[in-house]
């Protein structure tokens, strides 16, 4: 047999291995990137790659474990691997937790109590001290609680590995904590919104040291005191070839740049405790500004210093969401208010498309997947929807009455949906038995 005949066997043979490494790199990368490891999952933008969720559900359908859990807190949950990870607090919160569950049983594998705070700000009923999402990443967890502490946890022992106790700030009475962390680029990024001091920083994941630290750029002692407050949370968007973190504030909607913390920009508005989560596309970001007149701002993403009279492409401002974060699908963008007001809106233009009242109070953040919006109400009530310019109702399911804050969070096809007392998995499986 000639030697060009082994030289292609040896050439095939070694292109075989090199396709079957890199799809196996694509699957590991594919499963690392659909881990719901933040806030509103993968992206921070609501959307699942699911196909199957579940469309029917009950306390006696579909649910694959139900687990108790102590305390309060409407932190989400977050997953990565076989772990669910979430916080509690006491109602005092004298005392904070985070609680490690067995995405496939349920079984807490951690019940850690991570700080004590002597002199917690008291708070309004609505909030917990333990409202913060976690982020999730390999091999380590970070748990956020405002003021009263930061810990980066192993997830493979449940050992603190560092933690700070010095992003402080006045979270004002009866507000609370609320703002969650992201990461970018190997650090923890944190909003530090109080009524005393304003400033976003970013901290090495693996030490917790400060990589940078930017103070807002607005002169805050010019507004009142309740308006230095806010709840947000940063999110990551593309600028040129690199990224930009678009970070909500009070009185001001800020743009940094993700490496360095160095502002771009800046629009001035006049809100004050933002919440939502904003979400970008078609050049744009889309963002909330106030809590008592909520309206919804289109941004245009390319500004550089001031562009409050130059880069905002529209405005809504009847029916806009006080707390659940937008959701962009496309050309859509869908949005639902405190008292249950559904709204399509056309995202290049803010023509709306239609309004729907919806069933109950909302403060969970909707979910796309696979051509459908799940949208949970405050006492467990979803409503599944499609994703269209007219409204589509396919249907609505509820678990037993009781309080649901937090934003669900996706693992394969089935939801993980916290409530005030229990973890929920929900998935539509034949063999699903109540456990």
């Amino acid at each position: 047999m000639n030697k060009p005949f082994f030289s292609n066997i040896r050439i095939l043979s070694a292109t075989v291995l090199l396709f079957s490494n890199f799809f196996i790199f694509l699957n590991s990368t594919l499963a690392i990137g659909n881990s719901w490891w933040q806030f509103r999952g993968p992206k921070g933008n609501g959307h699942s790659v699911a196909i199957n969720l579940p469309l029917h559900w009950s306390e006696e359908k579909n649910v694959i474990w139900k687990t108790s859990i102590h305390d309060r807190g409407w932190s989400s949950p977050v997953i990565r691997g076989k772990q669910i990870w979430i916080t509690t607090a006491t109602v005092d919160g004298h005392k904070l937790f985070a609680l490690c569950l067995n995405k496939d049983t349920g079984h807490i594998i951690y019940d850690l109590h991570l700080f004590s705070v002597d002199k917690p700000m008291a708070i309004t009923k609505d909030n917990t001290y333990a409202t913060p999402t976690p982020v999730i990443d390999e091999g380590l967890v970070i748990i956020h609680y405002g003021t009263y502490g930061t810990a980066c946890v192993d997830t493979t022992n449940g050992k603190i590995l560092w933690e700070r106790r010095d992003l402080n700030c006045d979270h004002e009475e009866g507000a609370g904590p609320a703002s969650s962390p992201t990461l970018v680029d190997g650090n923890v990024v944190l909003h530090v919104d109080g009524r005393d001091i304003q400033y976003i920083i970013a901290l090495d994941k693996a030490t917790g040291q400060t990589v940078w630290k930017t103070h807002r750029s607005l002169n805050y002692q010019e507004f009142p005191v309740h308006h230095r407050k806010a709840y947000c949370m940063p999110i990551v968007a593309p600028r040129g070839e690199g990224t930009q973190l678009i970070s909500p504030a009070g009185r001001g909607l800020y743009s940094y740049d993700s490496n360095s913390g160095r502002e771009l920009w800046h629009v001035r508005h006049r809100g004050w405790s933002v919440a939502p989560r904003p979400v970008f596309g078609h050049g744009l970001v889309f963002a909330t500004i106030d809590r008592d007149r909520p309206e919804l701002w289109a941004i245009r993403l390319d500004g550089e210093g001031d562009v409050t009279d130059t880069h905002i492409a529209w405005k809504s401002t009847r029916g806009m969401p006080q707390r659940c974060s937008p959701l962009l699908v496309g050309d859509l963008l869908f949005v639902v208010n405190r008292g249950g007001i559904a709204t399509c809106l056309d995202a290049k233009t803010g023509e709306i498309l239609w309004k729907e009242r919806l069933k109950g109070a909302y403060s969970a953040s909707p979910i796309y997947a696979n051509g459908r919006i799940y949208i949970f109400n405050e006492t467990g009530l979803c409503t599944i929807i499609r994703a269209k310019p007219k409204f589509d109702l396919i249907a609505t399911n509820a678990l037993a009455k009781q309080s649901f804050m937090a934003t669900p969070a996706i693992d394969g096809n089935a939801f993980v949906i916290r409530s005030e007392s229990y973890v929920y998995r929900v998935e539509a499986l034949s063999n699903s038995v109540l456990k």
